[in-house]
Order: C-alpha cells, then sequence, then structure tokens
C-alpha cells in the first residue's frame, strides 16, 4: 500500500474520497470546519438534518459545492474529549471499510487537530495497510470482490510535515513487516516448511543489500551438538534448519540486538499428539519466527542505526518411528541434559539450541518470541503477549514500546520459585512442569540457556493468529518489536 504526505489548502485538493472526523452532538473536526466554511455551511446542513448526532457511523456526501473532492466521509468520532489514536483508528476501520465496499482506491484523510502527531499518522498507516491486507496466494479471489483501498494521501498543517513524513516512512516500513509475518503465518504447513522459510530469509537478503543471511544445516548444527533442535526435527521428513538473518545499521563495534523466533512450521504434537480438533492452526507456531522477519525487514527499510540479527530455528514436529519419545533424554547445545516428559512441548526444545547458539555474537540484548503455551492464553486471554523476564529494565522499556506501537504485554514471573517444577530425576531438566503455571515454567526453562546476556521472551500464543471465522494471522509482535528497535536506535545515537 501507497502512503503520502500532502498539505495546501484541503478544499481544493483533488482526491476520489475526502475523510473528516466529526465529534458527537455534530461538533466538527478542525479539518471538517474548515470544508464547511468553504462550503458555505453545507456539511453543518446535512449532520443537522439528524446524521451522526452522537458521534458514531458515517456519513458520505457527494459533489458539496466549493471543495474538489468528489466525495465526503463524514466518520463519527464519538466524544471529543475521549477521543485518542485507539478511538480514531478504530473509526478509520469503518471509513477504510465503507470505501473498500464502494471499490474506492485512493483517498485522502486529514486527521483532526491534536491527533495529527507522529504516533499517530504511523498508526493510522499501519491500520490502513492491516485492512487492505488480503491472503490469495492459495486461493482465487473472490468473483466481483471489490479491490482494497491502494492509495492513502494524509493531510498535515505544514508545521507538522517534517514528524508526518517520517511517520510515514516508519509507517510504511513496519506495514511491509507486519504484512510479510502475515502471509508466511497464513501459507499452509505443505507450503511454509523450514525449507520454504530458509529460501524465503535468502531471498530477503538479495532484495535488501543492508542485509545478510546464512542458513545452517543439519549437518552444521550436528558438529556443534545441537542435540535439543534436532531431536525435534528427526520426526520429519522435512529437515530442519537454522535461519541467522543479520543488519550491520549500526557502529562496527556496537553490541546487537538479537531476535529469536520459534520457528515451528507445523507442530502436531509429536508422538504426544494433539487432538484433531483446529489442529489446522498449528502451522501458526511459526508465528514467532515470521515476526523475527517482518521486524528485520522493517528495521532495514527504516534504516534503523543498530545491529540486528535474527535467528530462527525452524523444524516441524510430527509423529514417527524416530520421533522423540516420552522419557527421552537428549543433550542441548549448553551441555545441559533434557528429560522429554512430553513431546508436545518442543518449542522450548528448538529455541534453548538457539538461545545458546547467540551466545556468540556477544548480544546487548536477546529477545525470543513464540507461541509457547496454551497456557499463557489461558492467563491473559488474546489481548496482550506474554512478557517474562528477570531484567525490570527492560520489561519497562518492552511494555512501554508495546505501548506505544499498540501491541501490549502484560509481565508474568519468572521466579526461581517456578524452577523446581523442572526437576528431572534423569536429566539436568525436565521440558515441562506440571499444569500449574505452565507459561512460567516454560519461561523458567528457557531462562536456564539465558544466564550470559539480558533477555526477555514474549509468550505469543494467545496474539499471533485470531481464530473463528475471521482466522488469519495478525503480523504481532512485529509492530512492538519495530518500536523497541527504533528506540534502540535512538538510545544509540544520542537522540
Amino acid at each position: 500500500m501507497e502512503f503520502q504526505i500532502v498539505g495546501g489548502d484541503l478544499a481544493k485538493t483533488k482526491t476520489p474520497c475526502l475523510i473528516v472526523g466529526v465529534f458527537d452532538k455534530r461538533k466538527l473536526s478542525g479539518p471538517a470546519e474548515a470544508l464547511d466554511k468553504a462550503t458555505d455551511g453545507a456539511i453543518a446542513a446535512l449532520l443537522r438534518k439528524g446524521e451522526l448526532d452522537g458521534g458514531k457511523g458515517w456519513l458520505l456526501a457527494y459533489d458539496l459545492p466549493g471543495i474538489a473532492a468528489e466525495r465526503v466521509l463524514l466518520v463519527g468520532l464519538g466524544k471529543r474529549k475521549e477521543c485518542d489514536r485507539d478511538k480514531l483508528t478504530k473509526a478509520l476501520s469503518t471509513a477504510l471499510g465503507r470505501l473498500s465496499e464502494g471499490g474506492l482506491r485512493k483517498a485522502l484523510l486529514a486527521l483532526p487537530t491534536g491527533l495529527d502527531d507522529y504516533a499517530t499518522v504511523r498508526a493510522t498507516a499501519l491500520q490502513a495497510a492491516h485492512l487492505a491486507y488480503r491472503y490469495d496466494q492459495t486461493k482465487a479471489p473472490k468473483k466481483d470482490a471489490p479491490e482494497p483501498l491502494q492509495t492513502l494521501a494524509i493531510w498535515v498543517e505544514k508545521a507538522k510535515r517534517r514528524d508526518a513524513e517520517r511517520a510515514i516512512a516508519h509507517g510504511s516500513a513496519i506495514a511491509d513487516g507486519v504484512q510479510l509475518a502475515r502471509e508466511l503465518g497464513n501459507l499452509p504447513g505443505n507450503i511454509c516448511t523450514p525449507t520454504y522459510l530458509a529460501a524465503r530469509a535468502l531471498d530477503l537478503a538479495k532484495d535488501e543489500k543492508a542485509l545478510k543471511t546464512e542458513v545452517l544445516e543439519e549437518s552444521d548444527m550436528q558438529s556443534l551438538g545441537m542435540g535439543a533442535l534436532l531431536s525435534v526435527s528427526r520426526g520429519s521428513r522435512e529437515p530442519a534448519k537454522l535461519i541467522v538473518m543479520r543488519y550491520d545499521g549500526g557502529e562496527d563495534k556496537a553490541k546487537p540486538v538479537v531476535l529469536v523466533g520459534k520457528g515451528l512450521t507445523f507442530d502436531a504434537g509429536g508422538i504426544s499428539i494433539k487432538p484433531a480438533a483446529d489442529m489446522d492452526e498449528m502451522k501458526y507456531d511459526m508465528a514467532g519466527g515470521a515476526s523475527v522477519f517482518g521486524a528485520v525487514l522493517a528495521a532495514v527499510r527504516m534504516q534503523l542505526p543498530i545491529n540486528l540479527i535474527g535467528v530462527v530455528p525452524a523444524s516441524e514436529n510430527l509423529p514417527d518411528g524416530a520421533a522423540n519419545k516420552p522419557g527421552d533424554v537428549v543433550t542441548s547445545l549448553s551441555g545441559q541434559t533434557i528429560e522429554i516428559l512430553n513431546t508436545d512441548a518442543e518449542g522450548r526444545l528448538i529455541l534453548c539450541d538457539a538461545l545458546t547458539y547467540v551466545e556468540r555474537f556477544e548480544p546487548a540484548v536477546v529477545l525470543d518470541m513464540a507461541t509457547l503455551t496454551g497456557a499463557c492464553i489461558v492467563a491473559l486471554g488474546r489481548h496482550p503477549s506474554g512478557l517474562f523476564t528477570g531484567d525490570g529494565k527492560l520489561a519497562r522499556e518492552l511494555s512501554e514500546a508495546g505501548d506505544a506501537a499498540d501491541d501490549r504485554v502484560w509481565r508474568l514471573p519468572v521466579w526461581d520459585d517456578y524452577q523446581k517444577q523442572l526437576d528431572s530425576n534423569f536429566a539436568d531438566i525436565a521440558n515441562i512442569g506440571g499444569r500449574d503455571g505452565g507459561a512460567i515454567t516454560a519461561a523458567c526453562f528457557l531462562a536456564r540457556f539465558t544466564k550470559a546476556y539480558r533477555w526477555a521472551h514474549l509468550d505469543i500464543a494467545g496474539t499471533a493468529w485470531v481464530t473463528g471465522k475471521d482466522k488469519g494471522s495478525t503480523g504481532r509482535p512485529v509492530p512492538l518489536l519495530a518500536e523497541f528497535l527504533i528506540r534502540q536506535g535512538s538510545a544509540d545515537s544520542g537522540r
């Protein structure tokens, strides 16, 4: 999707559709008021007929006198004092949905005064791109389906143009990252295999000259001693891959931020097989890896002044004669032995070796993302992602970035009190800790492999995709990661 920033006389700007806001009691936003003046009160006259009285809904007006726009879409924004970025983007969903129904491909949005700052302009671009996304890789488009909006221009005053252009540049890049993550997540498991993910990572490096990609094969991982990761892939005919994407946008000696994403391209549970109902959704078990792809792409296209490494351990988890069995003991790259009590707790097995592997990069901070536990959904529902870290400062940084990006997290403990649930009679650690606090003990398992650096874990099991009739990938937590990386770049550059 294309975004533009425009200025000048709003009434004289040509566009197929001009979108402006109206508050409750028919109070016009600043841009709507300027249009009303240009039309000699035609907009106010329309509203006096009873439209948008409560500041909800929409009204489409054609051929208003005195303005160049072919149509004006008036969108209800509710009470003026309560209208914030969240309410504005929700109202925008209504507006863009209406435009999509009409098949309009271009529109101009004039944000209310006070809500035309960097954060709102960026959020607007992200919301518009999100609504324009259509999955069509493995299905024919619906007959006579109207095309989604292709170009959205945003009108801002001259004084705010610089911030708005930066917001659009960032918003467009993050939207590209979100779309990549959504597309990878939505692809079926017979297409989006570990080999496919590796090929996409190599293709990204061809398209983005600032990006370098390396793919480790199973023989490489065997030589390194990644026994935990390879134990998961043994049950599949698809070979595992360890994908490493590197972006050097910072100073040569600056320590990198490292993102690690679980890339389980399909999870049947292995020998501890999952119930058949909704098992198709286990193609989304690679959403953590997809978010690493998306965040890396966003950082490259924003040209952030940071060094960034994205690592995706990719595998399938299927039942087979060679698959892990409950009671098996495997040796991880760290040297710690793991008793596998449940083969469906495989994500932590591929992550723990990846988390040990990234020590070689001497990272400034490591964030891992994984659709790790159904227990996190039980604890938090599907609104925030679960945040786990023993680093209070890092927890605050991620929470603030999530709030700013409308991609929120909620912190849960990783206290040592939970570690005893992972005790094993036959290995250094068990791969599950029982029913109690399942999301927490999963994070505590990972914590044993992250003592060499600052680390946080995001459990995105409840936020990575939407279930039900609107089933599909959300692209989260790419917006959160992008905001975190932007702030890392600002801190490193002293801005």
